[in-house]
């Protein structure tokens, strides 16, 4: 069934309520199926209806057909194929599937199932390989197909770690650089964009180009939160430190939106004796103290978390930080913490405290179950901090309110310093020095679906309304008009990168951007 906007006032890049499921029309070209790439192409209905779909099982697109490459000389060539068309066919590359409005299919194109790659040993770029030289020091060359889990364990066999995470790490490393890369340690090393030194890319015109900060720079910046529109990530140079042992890890709870938001912000920016990692989120009686991105409290804490929340109107605010230590600091950590905490205005006797080895906090969002049966709904929002009481008033006070008996997941709410972000790349984001990221992290039945959208779409009415510049997270927009605002001053650079990286719009047609109406 084909989506229908679910109110006439909502601007037309407000969510859609409904399934968008678009059928295979469209055979493969006779060319494709003659060239020697043709036995990793895969047409059966398993392989194509599991590309038809995404971690937010809220979008169905059918392509012609799923490339298994074991080479990344295959991935080349199909694209270079599809070039030489006089109607080319859509290339989407496809890491762990994990978005949620469809952006790694291709309707009636191919889709180029990136971890096939993983552990093959072929191509350069394939695996996991750590480095050093004087020039950059530690640094990992790691094929886009990886995951982030397999980074780190990989790494951490060298004593060396990435210093810029996502919460999940069952991601693939292009397809995080391809959105932006966010989590708890952002507001001190930046997005996991603003810590590569190097790529290799292949354009949407089959070209395969190396490029850094000095060599090929526009289109370095340009595949850096460009949403995979101007090549596929096969590479990527990423900057490693010397990782840490254990995690003192640490929540405090708040009844004040004020103390919450002000003690973030005292907390990233903390000098080098500060929080390796800050992250905030909400409580309500649907998204409770311990969920599914870590089981962190005990019973007797979660109950007396409950009586609060009771007694507070059903919404409290919890602040999540962690001081990495090791042998060396081990003596001292305890002093540290208490001093950090020394000023903060968390509620008294609501701190609560961990120590863990660094790769179980790290690890501490574990892979899910089978997501075919639920969807997600799911809303990110990057908001100014200028603009973050009235998002106060507005979303948590009253709308997540009204809507409590909905909510299901994580809400995250969260700072970033805007100095650690590297404006020349695709990303979009607040023009302040200090934002917000909010992530409402739902999940649901499909028949409940309409009542998640609803919630997002009040919400997306109110950003409308209000006229800050609040800006969608792992974007998601129905018409060129409203990817043409989102991208703001960055447009036409954005555009200029299109038509000369990917002149024909091969690559990602799931975003939706040059294909829209």
């Amino acid at each position: 069934m084909a989506a229908a906007n679910p109110s006439p006032i909502l601007p037309s890049y407000f969510i859609f309520m409904f399934f968008i499921i678009i059928p295979c029309a469209t055979a493969l070209p006779d060319e494709i199926l003659r060239k020697d790439i043709a036995g990793h192409l895969r047409t059966d209905p398993e392989s194509t209806s599991k590309a038809s779909a995404d971690y937010g099982n809220l979008v169905r697109e059918t392509p012609s057909a799923v490339f298994y490459p074991s080479t990344i000389d295959e991935i080349i060539s199909l694209v270079k194929l599809s070039n030489n068309l006089s109607t080319p066919f859509s290339v989407a590359a496809r890491g762990c599937g994990h978005s949620v409005r469809g952006q790694p299919m291709a309707a009636d194109g191919v889709v180029v199932e990136m971890t096939s790659l993983a552990g093959n040993g072929a191509g350069v770029g394939v695996g996991v390989r750590v480095s050093w030289n004087p020039a950059l020091g530690f640094f990992a060359d790691v094929g886009g197909e990886q995951r982030w889990i397999d980074v780190l364990e990989a790494t951490l066999e060298h004593g060396l770690a990435p210093v810029s995470w996502t919460d999940y790490l069952y991601l693939t490393v292009g397809g995080t650089l391809s959105n932006g890369g966010i989590s708890g340690q952002s507001f001190l090393h930046g997005p996991q964009i603003s810590n590569v030194h190097e790529l290799d890319v292949i354009t949407g015109t089959g070209d395969f180009i190396t490029c850094s900060k000095d060599m090929n720079s526009e289109l370095f910046f340009a595949v850096l939160g460009g949403l995979g529109q101007f090549g596929i990530i096969t590479r990527a140079r990423i900057l490693l430190h010397k990782a840490p042992s254990r995690a003192k890890w640490v929540r405090l709870i708040y009844n004040d939106f004020s103390k919450f938001t002000r003690d973030q912000e005292h907390l990233i920016s903390s000098d080098s004796n500060g929080p390796n990692y800050v992250e905030g989120s909400l409580i309500t009686d649907n998204s409770p103290p311990n969920n599914w991105r870590s089981s962190f409290y005990s019973s007797f804490h979660q109950s007396k978390i409950r009586s609060l929340l009771k007694s507070n109107q059903g919404l409290l605010y919890s602040v999540e930080i962690v001081k990495y230590y090791n042998d060396l600091t081990a003596d001292t950590i305890d002093e540290e913490l208490e001093t950090m905490a020394k000023d903060l205005e968390f509620v008294p006797d609501f701190m609560f405290k961990k120590d863990v080895p660094v790769i179980d906090f790290l690890k501490r969002v574990a892979i899910g179950d089978n997501h075919n049966s639920e969807v997600h709904p799911w809303l990110n929002l990057f908001v100014p901090k200028s603009a973050i009481s009235d998002f106060n008033d507005a979303v948590f006070a009253q709308i997540i309110r009204k809507h409590n008996h909905t909510i299901s997941g994580p809400i995250l709410f969260y700072p970033f310093n805007r100095i650690k972000w590297d404006d020349r790349t695709s990303a979009v984001i607040p023009d302040e020095e200090i934002f917000y990221t909010l992530g409402l992290l739902h999940s649901s039945m499909p028949d409940e679906v309409e009542n998640y959208e609803k919630l997002n779409n009040e919400i997306l009415e109110f950003c409308e309304k209000s006229g800050r510049k609040i800006k969608q997270y792992l974007p998601h927009y129905k018409s060129k008009e409203d990817w043409v605002k989102h991208f703001g001053s960055k447009w036409d650079s954005f555009r200029e990168m299109k038509t000369k990286f990917d002149p024909r719009m091969i690559l990602s047609p799931g975003q939706r951007i040059f294909n829209s109406i």
